[in-house]
C-alpha cells in the first residue's frame, strides 16, 4: 500500500506541474489511491463532506465577513488615522504608523491579504503623498501584514486548530507576544533605516488632537477587546466570538459611524463565499487525502525515520523553519499547511515539542512565505497597489525579512513565547 501511495503522490505533484488546482489535485490522489487499493470510490465524498462538519470551521467564514464589513465601513480609516496620531511625529512617523495599524487591525481581520488590501492601500496611499518612495511603502506595508495572521483572531490558525486537533483559544494566545515581538522589530528596523534616510516626522500633535482621533476609532478599538475579553472569560468559543464580532462590524457600520451602506451587504456575502469556498475546497480535499495518509501509514514510517535522523528537538525545528520557509516561497500558504500538518505534527509530537508551541511556528513561516517571491501573494497585492513592479517589490522587500526572521528563531530556541500566555489563561 506505501508504494501505491507513492505513486499517487507523484501523479499528484505532476498534476500540479500540469496546471490542475491543488484541491482538484488532492481530489483526484484520493479517488486514484482508494481505486487503486480496491476501496470503494465513494468512500472519498464521505470524508470530503465529513471534514466539513465541523464548527470551530464555521469561525474561518465569520472572520471573512468581519475584514470585509470593517474595510466598507470606513472603520481603517479611523485606525490609521489614531495609529498616526499616536507615532506620527517621530521620525520615519508614517512607518511607524503603519506597523501600529497592522498591529490594531490584526485583531479584526486574521488576515494577511486583508491587512494588505485594506488598511494596506490607505498606508501605501498616505505615505506616498507624505513623500516616501512607493518600493518603501510597499515593502512596509507588506511586512507588517504578516502580523495579521499571528496576533488573533487568526484564520491560518483556525485552519492549523480544525486540521492538527490543536486548542484553536490555546493558538489565538500564543499569537499575542510573538505578534508585538513582530511589530517591536519592525519598528527597530524603522528606526535604523529612518535615521539613516532622514525620513520626515510630524509635529507632535497635542493631546487633545490624540484624544481626539481616539474618540473617532474607540469602538473600532474594542473590537478586539469584545473578541479576546469574551473568549478569554470563557463566555464564547472563538466560533461564537467570531459570530459576535461580526454582527458588532455591522453595527459600527450601520449605527454608529453610519458609513456603510447596506445595499453593499449582498456583495460582501457573496465575496466571503468566494473566498470561503476556496478555503473550504482545499481544506475538505486535503482530509480526504490526510486520509488515505494514515490508511497508507505514511506517518507511522515518516515520524520514525525523521527522529532517528534529527533527534533533538531544537533541530528538528530548525530543519522545519528551512523547509517551510523554502516551500513558501512556491506554494500558497493555506495549501502547503494542509499537506504537511498529518506529516510534520506527529513527529513535533514524538520529539516532545509543544503543539501550540509549533503551530505557531508552522504559521509563523508560512506568513513569512506570503511577502517572499516568486509566489508570495501579499507581495502581489502591495505592488499591484503602489504601483510598481512585482520584481522591484520583490527587492525592496529583502531587508525587512531580517526582523520578522528573528521572532521566528526567537519562537524557535525559546518557547515559553508561545506557551506562556496559553498556560497563563487556560491552564494549558
Amino acid at each position: 500500500m506505501t508504494d501505491i501511495m507513492l505513486q499517487i503522490l507523484v501523479v499528484w505533484f505532476a498534476a500540479l506541474m500540469l496546471g490542475v488546482p491543488m484541491f482538484a489535485s488532492m481530489g483526484l490522489a484520493a479517488f486514484a489511491f482508494v481505486a487503486l487499493n480496491g476501496m470503494p470510490v465513494d468512500i472519498v465524498p464521505q470524508k470530503i463532506a465529513q471534514s466539513a462538519n465541523s464548527f470551530p470551521l464555521l469561525a474561518a467564514p465569520l472572520f471573512i465577513l468581519m475584514g470585509n464589513i470593517m474595510n466598507s465601513a470606513g472603520i481603517t480609516d479611523r485606525i490609521f488615522a489614531f495609529a498616526t496620531a499616536c507615532v506620527g511625529w517621530v521620525r520615519g512617523g508614517l512607518c511607524h504608523a503603519n506597523i501600529l495599524a497592522s498591529v490594531i487591525f490584526a485583531g479584526m481581520s486574521g488576515s494577511a491579504v486583508a491587512d494588505a488590501g485594506g488598511v494596506g492601500s490607505l498606508e501605501i496611499r498616505a505615505m506616498k503623498q507624505e513623500g516616501y518612495d512607493a518600493e518603501t511603502a510597499a515593502a512596509i506595508t507588506a511586512a507588517s501584514a504578516t502580523i495579521g495572521p499571528i496576533i488573533p483572531p487568526s484564520l491560518p490558525m483556525v485552519i492549523y486548530g480544525v486540521s492538527a486537533d490543536v486548542s484553536i483559544g490555546g493558538l489565538f494566545l500564543a499569537g499575542v507576544i510573538p505578534g508585538l515581538l513582530m511589530a517591536l522589530a519592525l519598528s527597530a528596523m524603522v528606526t535604523v533605516v529612518a535615521t539613516r534616510r532622514g525620513m520626515a516626522r510630524h509635529r507632535f500633535p497635542g493631546f487633545g488632537d490624540l484624544w481626539i482621533a481616539y474618540k473617532r476609532a474607540h469602538w473600532a478599538l474594542m473590537t478586539p477587546v469584545i473578541l479576546f475579553g469574551g473568549m478569554m472569560a470563557g463566555i464564547m468559543t472563538p466560533t461564537e466570538a467570531a459570530a459576535v464580532a461580526t454582527v458588532y462590524a455591522l453595527l459600527l457600520g450601520l449605527v454608529v459611524y453610519r458609513e456603510f451602506d447596506i445595499r453593499d451587504l449582498p456583495r460582501l456575502v457573496v465575496d466571503t463565499v468566494e473566498t470561503t469556498g476556496m478555503v473550504l475546497a482545499l481544506v475538505m480535499t486535503a482530509a480526504a487525502l490526510a486520509w488515505c495518509l494514515s490508511i497508507a501509514r505514511i506517518p507511522q514510517l515518516v515520524t520514525p525515520l525523521i527522529v532517528d535522523t534529527v533527534g533533538e528537538p531544537l533541530l528538528f525545528l530548525l530543519a522545519v523553519n528551512v523547509l517551510l520557509l523554502v516551500i513558501g516561497c512556491f506554494m500558497e500558504a493555506l495549501a502547503a499547511m494542509l499537506i504537511l500538518i498529518p506529516i510534520l505534527t506527529p513527529v513535533a509530537a514524538q520529539l516532545g515539542i509543544d503543539p501550540i508551541q509549533f503551530g505557531l511556528i508552522f504559521v509563523l513561516n508560512l506568513m513569512i512565505g506570503t511577502i517572499t517571491p516568486p509566489v508570495g501573494v501579499v507581495l502581489f497585492i502591495t505592488s499591484k497597489i503602489a504601483g510598481i513592479s512585482f520584481e522591484a517589490m520583490s527587492r525592496a522587500i529583502v531587508p525587512w525579512l531580517i526582523p520578522l526572521l528573528s521572532v521566528l528563531v526567537a519562537c524557535s530556541v525559546w518557547p515559553p513565547l508561545t506557551t506562556w500566555l496559553p498556560k497563563f489563561f487556560l491552564g494549558y
